[in-house]
């Protein structure tokens, strides 16, 4: 058996979340391979709104175990407070949630790093969520770091110490900020406790005997792309390899062991925090998109960036990740627009361009846009793709062109049953 993996093509939000629990079913593992709290996932079921930070997207399907895998940092406070949520949903967790001994844990004085470091940025800063995922990556790094397994530790106490110390050194060199490290602490403590009776496992081996079994595989990303540390929009991005050679290593899997690679893509697109954003509507356009969108970080509560779709951007991340098939989700938002702008190039510094620049920050960078017509129409009521109205279908099958691979599923709302497949590519698993 092959890891399918899942993950998002652009600067993240592309409603993974609801793309994992739709598919969870025909699988027997889904795990998460990198990011940490700074991640939103959320799903809509029943009338209700579920937001997952850490535990992957399919805990809410029942018989499924769900890997917190090595390559994810874990704030044990974050974890705890979503176990707290599934305990009042009525979600049986304690037997399918497995954490993996080797992911790290963020402790406090890694947000107050990260609370520290983005204020002595002032003008220059990258936007960070403030959850102390950089500072935790780069005591990974460095070799420093406290990892799950450690909770288990008689000496625990007594490495967190050595490493807290580090960090207050660290953090004199910075602006004081409002931090209440004693509060935070005995939060973490009472987390780091509750965690420890959580089922830990040796993820590398558990994964391998999975598919040595002939067991199906999720591998779940977290943010997009663009935000990869090594291709992404430097240095305004995460800390971890979010793109598919990212799952090898955040959950011990050899190259040849991937298989299908479904990307997720909004229609449009947005981008949360500061950094370069090509086709970015600064205008009456960009906040109809907001609005119609409700586009605010389901982690921040930040207000979204909002842009047209950009196709250069995606076939870079396309290209990267080998992505087989695509998920076009929240076609639903452009429903009320008339007109609706496709960008399919670059002109940088008057020249035509159909790559990505090494630095989009400091190129002179306009897109080139193509219009289609809009539907403007509800598909409130659409249950197949073959009853999306003509300009709808026209405007996906336009995109999958430029794409250059199918486009599997169309999303047409946040709920579980708005997803239409399409007969394009096998099924899902």
């Amino acid at each position: 058996m092959a890891v399918d993996v899942i993950l998002g093509l652009q600067w993240g939000d592309e409603g993974k979340g609801k793309i994992v629990d739709y598919v969870a079913h025909k699988y027997d593992v889904v795990a998460r391979f990198q990011g940490g709290p700074n991640a939103g996932h959320t799903i809509i079921f029943d009338d209700q709104k579920h937001v997952l930070h850490t535990i992957p997207s399919g805990i809410f399907r029942a018989n499924i175990l769900n890997v917190i895998g090595n390559g994810v940092v874990i704030d044990p406070i974050t974890l705890m407070k979503e176990i707290s949520n599934l305990i009042e949903s009525k979600v049986d967790y304690k037997d399918r949630l497995l954490i993996s001994r080797k992911a790290h844990l963020i402790m406090p004085t890694h947000r107050l790093l990260d609370a520290g470091s983005e204020a002595s940025k002032g003008k220059e800063k990258i936007g960070s969520t403030l959850r102390g995922i950089g500072p935790t990556y780069m005591d990974k790094t460095g070799r420093n770091g406290l990892r799950a397994g450690d909770a288990l530790l008689p000496n625990f106490k007594d490495r967190y110490n050595a490493l807290k110390e580090k960090h207050l050194g660290l953090a004199s060199l910075y602006p004081t900020t409002d931090f209440d490290l004693a509060a935070e602490e005995e939060k973490f403590f009472t987390a780091v406790e509750a965690m420890a009776k959580l089922n830990f496992i040796d993820g590398e081996y558990f994964i391998n005997d999975c598919l040595n079994k002939g067991q199906s595989v999720l591998a779940e990303g977290a943010q997009g792309s663009m935000l990869d540390i090594d291709f992404g929009t430097y240095p305004y991005v995460t800390s971890s390899n979010t793109i598919t050679s990212g799952v090898c290593n955040g959950l011990g899997i050899a190259p040849q062991k991937i298989g299908r690679v479904i990307g997720i893509s909004k229609a449009y697109c947005t981008r949360v925090g500061a950094g370069p954003f090509p086709t970015e509507l600064k205008d009456e356009v960009g906040e109809k998109l907001r609005k119609e969108g409700k586009e605010f970080g389901a982690t921040t509560g930040r207000p979204r960036r909002c842009g047209w779709i950009d196709i250069p951007q995606l076939k870079y991340t396309i290209m990267l990740n080998g992505v087989t098939d695509i998920v076009l989700t929240k076609l639903d938002i452009l429903n009320i627009f008339d007109q609706i702008e496709i960008g399919t190039a670059y002109s940088i510094d008057g020249v035509e361009s159909h790559q990505l620049p090494y630095d989009l920050i400091q190129s002179k960078l306009a897109p080139k846009y193509e219009a289609m017509n809009g539907w403007e129409s509800s598909l409130d009521h659409v249950n197949t793709y073959e009853d999306l109205p003509p300009a709808a279908k026209a405007y996906v099958e336009k995109l999958e062109g430029l794409f250059g691979v199918p486009i599997s599923m169309v999303s047409t709302g946040p709920e579980r049953r708005k997803l239409l497949e399409r007969n394009v590519y096998s099924t899902i698993a």
